[in-house]
């Protein structure tokens, strides 16, 4: 590569080769990086935590055993940085809340950050999120606000907003973050870039902050799908500290990536998921469904009842969380999220078990529709990222609460814990929107698969915000 590279900004697959070679240092690319940070991250609002002394220091030891002859990992020299509920060893896990900053400081790294940095990658920072991130919008009272890089006056959605940011921004090749009803698939959407949503029980969430136990998932974001494959093959594997990883091999997706789509069958999702959006939001499925040449079409049954469903788990499970600070602490909470966690404590247990048995009826008859075709495509959020602090929109000609309503689309997916690809479109100059490429169960490799199709095909994208201009 040319020595003018500006590292900061090259894809993580060409960083770790680059480092691996010999042809750049990896104290360079992080030094890049952290400058990067330093100098844009105040327009944004992503970055929560700068680990300069750590990361130069993973970074020398890199280089150090390169000199030495030892072979490095597939991620060699690749900064990331994640959502401020994974545990990072020296800091308080904060879940994005006033509360959590009084924790004390972690001892360990969370798993995945550990299984990261074994394949070469340096953690330079944490990242903004939505307090416990119960949150569709990016927005932080303790913290601010996290900014979408692409036009600072809009939301950057939630509760990953930070890493979706700091990716679009730029500011790393790789984040990680949390998505529990859709919280990498909007930010994904919203600030134009890749998210992984992987099956529920995949990667290990051991050393996280839990918001809702039976619909956690963690994963990556990137600029690229090939980036995001590396990501999330460097993290998959057996966890004994996470009762809920399944017993499922690994299964890496990075050596078929470049395989196409021409074995795959591919549908469109109607119904619920063709409706209560935007044109722009069902245009942008269209877009993606015409560059894969698929023709099929698919009714997911019962997708609003799973939604209702997924509302009622969420708020129980999240109050039974949070119960003892809600006592405590109240006025410590983010007064939205604590309003929500209060009501998720006084609904009625027969609700929430009746949601649990819809749950498993709505699974098997989900299930059922990939007997006959292998990916479906439904939009990621109805709208384009609205503007920073809106709080209503409309939708089919009704006026309804923003907070809310962001996940219409991804609820219903997470619901059953789905492997979903976001992929980020661009359709009229405008902002991006976002495709769910959505799978079986363990087949995540169908969905970047798909995802690194309509890439190559030029039908989705993930550019670098410029962040010299404000719209």
């Amino acid at each position: 590569m040319s020595a003018t590279t500006d590292w900061s900004l090259a894809p993580a697959s060409e960083i770790a080769g680059a480092v691996s070679a010999g042809t750049v240092a990896a104290r360079e690319v992080v030094a890049a990086a952290l400058e990067r940070i330093a100098r844009l991250d105040p327009a944004v609002n992503s970055v929560t935590d700068r680990l300069v002394e750590r990361a130069t220091a993973r970074a020398a030891s890199l280089d150090a055993a390169r000199a030495r002859g030892d072979a490095l990992g597939p991620l060699a020299g690749v900064p990331f940085a994640v959502k401020n509920l994974f545990d990072v060893a020296g800091l308080p896990t904060r879940a994005g809340s006033r509360i959590n900053r009084e924790r004390a400081a972690a001892t360990r790294d969370a798993a995945l950050i550990e299984r990261l940095e074994a394949a070469g990658a340096v953690l330079v920072g944490t990242l903004g999120m939505g307090e416990y991130a119960y949150d569709f919008t990016g927005e932080n009272i303790h913290d601010g606000n996290t900014r979408n890089p692409h036009a600072r006056g809009h939301m950057s959605g939630g509760s990953s907003g930070g890493s979706g940011a700091a990716v679009a921004a730029g500011l790393v090749p790789i984040a990680l973050a949390s998505d529990t009803n859709g919280s990498i698939r909007v930010p994904a959407a919203f600030c134009g870039c890749f998210g992984l949503k992987p099956t529920y029980g995949r990667l290990s969430r051991a050393g996280s902050f839990p918001f809702v136990g039976s619909l956690d998932h963690l994963g990556p974001m990137a600029r690229s799908s090939r980036d995001l494959a590396l990501a999330y093959d460097a993290m998959q594997g057996p966890d004994p500290e996470d009762p809920a990883l399944a017993p499922h091999p690994a299964e890496p997706a990075a050596p078929d990536l470049d395989r196409g789509v021409a074995d795959l069958r591919i549908a469109v999702a109607g119904e619920y998921f063709a409706r209560g959006g935007d044109p722009e939001a069902f245009a942008a499925v269209a877009h993606v469904a015409r560059a894969l040449g698929a023709h099929r079409s698919v009714a997911i049954p019962e997708a609003a009842r799973a939604r209702a469903a997924a509302y009622l788990i969420t708020a129980a499970e999240g109050a039974a969380l949070h119960l003892d600070r809600l006592r405590s602490r109240a006025g410590d909470f983010d007064p939205a999220v604590r309003d929500r966690l209060i009501a998720g404590a006084m609904l009625p247990a027969p609700f929430v078990e009746q949601a649990q048995r819809f749950r498993r009826w709505y699974r098997d008859a989900v299930l059922a529709l990939f007997r006959e075709v292998d990916v479906i495509l439904v939009p990621s959020t109805p709208v384009r990222a609205p503007r920073a602090g809106q709080t209503t929109f409309v939708l089919d000609g009704v006026e309804l609460p923003v907070r809310p309503n962001i996940g219409v689309f991804t609820q219903p997916i997470s619901f059953i814990g789905l492997p979903v690809a976001a992929v980020p479109v661009w359709l009229d100059g405008g902002l991006p929107l976002g495709v769910q490429v959505i799978a079986a169960p363990w087949n995540e490799a169908l969905c970047l698969r798909v995802a690194r199709h309509l890439e190559r095909e030029g039908a989705v994208r993930a550019p670098v915000a410029t962040l010299d201009e404000t719209r």
